[in-house]
């Protein structure tokens, strides 16, 4: 069967592989044929993964690091490369969000998000890049940016600006980077992770707002990953493809609750 991926014997590694989004995309990854380093900076949950990637018949190596640290991330990439070889799939998961008023916001609550979010993607890639480069591998880089970033949101400003960033961030790489390193961005909407509960009140709030009327699974945003790190994504690169159930393509209102008739030419608003 033709390899259509063609990630077989492929090196990848995916920061925040732990868990969630990441460790349903460094599953994802070592079906198709790679090889996986699991970057975390909790590492016992990278080490948790790394049995199930070896039962699927490839290798793996947990890592524990920082990637806001530029020292952690140069040692990871060693880490990963002296175990498995030159890394030829690069992904990153990691993000934290914030929720602050503007005008009460500090300045290390600015920069624990900023640095999280979009400084310590830069490091990574950065060093992905070097890496690639260096040992001449047509190389992938894929990672996780948001909806956040494409729009905006009260008590939202840190996040979605360093999410903004990084979906410029990936164009700007992709422009220097072309054509022997690929780079894209998955914007996810609202994914139910460990960190994110899917309680009655977000799954009703999804059912009214979201088109797909969920919340999405990690490995949803995973199979997206898995399409941009491969070969079916060949002549794509320096894009943000947006996985939230088609919550970038609504109006802000909710025309079967707030339009009296949706098929009308002369629409009447409730009151």
């Amino acid at each position: 069967m033709e390899d259509i991926l063609g990630l077989t014997g492929k090196t990848a590694i995916v920061w925040g592989g732990g868990q969630g989004m990441g460790e349903a995309s460094a599953l994802r990854l070592a079906r198709a044929g790679c090889d996986v380093a699991l970057v975390d900076v909790v590492k016992e949950r990278a080490d948790s993964v790394v049995p199930e990637i070896e039962a699927l018949g490839r290798k793996a190596v947990s890592i524990g690091a920082d990637i806001t640290s530029k020292a952690d991330v140069e040692r990871a990439m060693a880490e990963a490369e002296g175990a498995l070889g030159p890394i030829d799939v690069m992904v990153s998961v990691i993000g934290m969000a914030g929720w602050v008023k503007i005008v009460e916001m500090d300045e290390n609550e600015w920069d624990r998000i900023v640095n999280l979010n979009l400084k310590g993607f830069f490091l990574a890639a950065q060093a992905a890049a070097k890496s690639m480069i260096a040992n001449q591998r047509k190389g992938s880089i894929v990672t996780i940016c948001s909806v956040s970033g494409l729009t905006a949101a009260p008590m939202h400003s840190h996040y979605g600006a360093a999410k903004a960033g990084l979906v410029n961030l990936v164009r700007s790489m992709a422009s220097e980077w072309s054509p022997q390193i690929r780079i894209n961005a998955i914007a996810p909407g609202t994914i139910e992770t460990a960190r994110v509960e899917a309680t009655p009140q977000r799954i009703a709030a999804h059912q009214k707002r979201v088109p797909m009327a969920r919340m999405g699974q990690p490995d949803e945003i995973a199979k997206a990953v898995l399409f941009m790190a491969s070969d079916l994504a060949s002549y794509v690169t320096g894009q943000t493809l947006a996985v939230d159930g088609g919550w970038m393509s609504t109006f802000l209102l909710d025309w079967r609750s707030e339009i009296s008739d949706p098929h009308s030419t002369n629409v009447a608003y409730k009151k």
